[in-house]
């Protein structure tokens, strides 16, 4: 039965409705339900149930009540709605309000601690109170409990102030150890990670574009090595993670994939096909969103709790980081900058048709030259010039129409701009963003910081790291926001 709070002890009688709502013991936000057209009238009575006498429900979310019983209420013709557990399991699933299993795994102290040292590098039991405004016995107690769970280290004391010399401590790099998977529509990366994000060990195949099987044979045939090469076994690792583009088998056009191949990852799941050869929890994000996670867990943006985060690879994508943690939205792609619009010229009216790698790869090809030797680490870009400098002054044009579209939205404190390129071609258009964006029309809007990301070009695989660090190990404002 749908129940919710209503006007106790009323009754009324209506015709022909269209929509009844609820308030929902659960949350303040009244629940709308669609009813069916009807000729009968519609009686119902208002006391701690509300008792609908209809044939369907619920048409926006396409549930349907299967069966109906007898009203025990006294009110003649009355039916009330029962859900089958098909009905049921629809509605728990669309409940738009969610638990956080944050303070089950750690407590909100430690968790904020934690957060602090890996902010500033290292922190002393006095920073640590200063900062927190916890009293010096707690500070201490939780110092001990993550000193004694290998979380972190100390460092050399500090000497030559007054009183007792004070020891810093910090992150531990070995505390955890993380399997990263990166399919991408260029590569696929293989890799370990350590707790402060370190890549140990790693393995990467040079393709055309990606397909399930080949992804899935990659791993299999590779991860022994990388294991062995970072002198880790399977019960030494943590986690795993794979960062990936969403929809893999759209867009194949823009990159030259078939499109008959690039379809088997639609009906693919790879965190299934994955969890049969690892013991390992296996969590997938979006590559632009794994990106940005990395940057924000071991990236340094102090000051900054709202910036938009572009990442540059074969296509551009981003992620949005609100109150200081990453926001992946309900549908988990919150910043997939590829099909924002951006003013019409040639080549397209989409981000993706100008700030994507993909766009110099053309330029390259119609020279003579191979595409593929951008993806290339170690590959010099001043080979590919004057290309190279038309490239960067193009998406950094798009790039601030994008920040302005995004500022029109929110009020970031800062673009963060990083990408599968080398540190000199970042800096360059990084450069050229701030440029155009200041010669671009602000009304409404402010002009921010635009920063160069500090994760670079291997965002995407060390971010199996700032899955299992963010979920386990740090703050996430978002989700207690919502709870």
């Amino acid at each position: 039965m749908i129940s919710g709070s209503v006007p106790p002890n009323e009754a009324r009688q209506c015709l022909h409705p269209t929509t009844l709502q609820l308030f929902l013991p659960t949350t303040v936000v009244p629940l709308m339900i669609e009813l069916a057209p009807t000729t009968a009238p519609c009686q119902y009575l208002l006391r701690d149930e509300l008792i609908l006498r209809t044939s369907d429900i619920c048409h926006s979310t396409g549930v349907r009540r299967k069966h109906q019983i007898a009203c025990n209420t006294g009110v003649e013709g009355c039916t009330s709605v029962v859900m089958d557990e098909e009905t049921k399991e629809q509605l728990l699933r669309a409940n738009p309000l969610k638990g956080t299993n944050q303070i089950d795994v750690r407590g909100y102290n430690e968790r904020l601690v934690l957060q602090l040292i890996r902010e500033h590098g290292s922190l002393t039991k006095a920073e640590a109170t200063r900062a927190t405004g916890l009293s010096p016995n707690a500070s201490s107690v939780i110092f001990r409990a993550l000193e004694s769970e290998g979380l972190i280290i100390r460092g050399d004391p500090i000497r030559g102030r007054v009183g007792q010399p004070s020891t810093p401590l910090r992150i531990n790099p070995d505390a955890h150890h993380y399997v990263s998977l990166r399919v991408g529509r260029r590569s696929i990366d293989i890799a370990v990670v350590n707790f402060v994000g370190e890549i140990e060990s790693s393995r990467r195949m040079a393709l055309p574009f990606p397909t399930p099987k080949v992804a899935l044979e990659f791993f299999k045939s590779e991860l022994g090595g990388v294991l062995r090469s970072a002198k880790k076994n399977r019960k030494s690792i943590s986690g795993m993670s794979v960062a990936m583009p969403f929809e893999l088998w759209s867009w194949t056009e823009e990159f030259g994939a078939p499109k008959e191949e690039m379809e088997a990852w639609r009906d693919f799941d790879i965190a299934a096909e994955l969890q049969k050869i690892v013991p390992w929890k296996v969590l997938v994000e979006n590559d632009g969103t794994a990106a940005c996670r990395a940057e924000q867990v071991f990236g340094s943006h102090t000051g900054k709790k709202d910036w938009v985060y572009f990442f540059v690879g074969t296509f551009i994508g981003g992620g949005i980081v609100l109150n200081g943690s990453v926001f992946p939205g309900s549908r988990r792609n919150s910043g997939g900058f590829g099909p924002m619009r951006v003013p019409e010229q040639s080549g397209g009216n989409r981000l993706v048709d100008h700030a994507s790698l993909v766009v110099l790869e053309r330029s390259i090809a119609a020279e003579g030259g191979n595409p593929f030797a951008i993806y290339e680490e170690g590959s010099n870009w001043d080979d590919y010039e004057p290309l190279l400098s038309n490239w960067i002054s193009n998406a950094a044009l798009n790039l601030s129409h994008a920040i302005v579209s995004s500022l029109s939205v929110l009020d970031f404190d800062a673009a963060v701009i990083d990408g599968a390129f080398p540190s000199d071609v970042k800096k360059r258009l990084v450069s050229e963003t701030r440029r155009q964006l200041s010669r671009a029309d602000l009304q409404g809007v402010h002009f921010l910081d635009v920063e160069e990301g500090q994760v670079g070009r291997r965002a995407r695989t060390i971010s199996a790291a700032a899955a299992f660090v963010s979920a386990n190990y740090m703050i996430d404002q978002n989700t207690l926001h919502r709870n």
